[in-house]
């Protein structure tokens, strides 16, 4: 699998010094990235935001007026 980062990269790098990865493993990686230029970071993908659904409209039923406007046919 190639890097996907400089940072990533580095990572493995510092790894392979502490002996917690093989050598083999470190250059399979590297062999596979090639010379491709990097970037420093990779920035997670952005989720997708999920569309809020209309409430279904219940057939026959009338809308009431507010108190406020209740209040107001009253006083005239």
């Amino acid at each position: 699998m190639p890097f996907k980062s400089k940072a990533q990269r580095r990572k493995f790098a510092e790894l392979l010094v502490k002996g917690e990865i093989s050598p083999e493993t470190y250059e399979e990686w590297n062999r596979e990235t090639g010379s491709a230029e990097l970037p420093e970071r990779v920035k997670p993908k952005a989720r997708a935001k999920s569309k809020r659904r209309a409430k279904p409209k219940r057939p026959g039923k009338a809308k009431r007026a507010s108190k406020t406007t209740r209040r107001r046919s009253k006083a005239k």
